[in-house]
């Protein structure tokens, strides 16, 4: 599964970054989540974005296929 990342990296408060709605260690750990994991993180990413208001917008996420 591909990375979550739409290059636009800030970090809040809170290590999560409001591109992507990752936290810190889920971005440096990404490459060693299994599949499984990783959709699990990205659906947890899409609260976070709804949650929090970040700059990422759902469809940005859908465009890459997430």
């Amino acid at each position: 599964m591909e990375s979550p990342c739409v290059r636009k990296c800030t970090l809040n408060e809170e290590d999560m970054c409001l591109g992507c709605g990752r936290e810190l260690n889920e971005i440096t750990a990404w490459t060693s989540y299994s599949e499984k994991q990783r959709a699990e993180i990205i659906k947890d990413c899409v609260q976070r974005i709804a949650l929090f208001g970040t700059q990422t917008t759902l469809k940005e996420l859908v465009k890459k296929g997430v």
